[in-house]
């Protein structure tokens, strides 16, 4: 299935939600934030969000600073 994935095309790589994409890329779930097709989510619904063709994935690291 191919997705947009920051503003880029891209093989979901078999995930079927936004839970499965984040173990895919191997992120760690505590530094990023994502937006799925405009909608910013909190992380407990990363498991039930599924993934369709076409979808829109925004992964935004969050960086602390000073």
């Amino acid at each position: 299935m191919t997705i947009s994935l920051n503003g880029k095309k891209s093989d979901a790589r078999g995930a079927e939600t936004i839970a499965d994409l984040v173990e895919r890329y191997q992120l760690p779930p505590q530094t990023i934030l994502i937006e799925h097709n405009g909608l910013a989510l909190h992380r407990h619904e990363w498991p039930q969000r599924s993934l369709a063709e076409g979808d829109r994935v925004e992964f935004v690291r969050v960086v602390a600073g000073g």
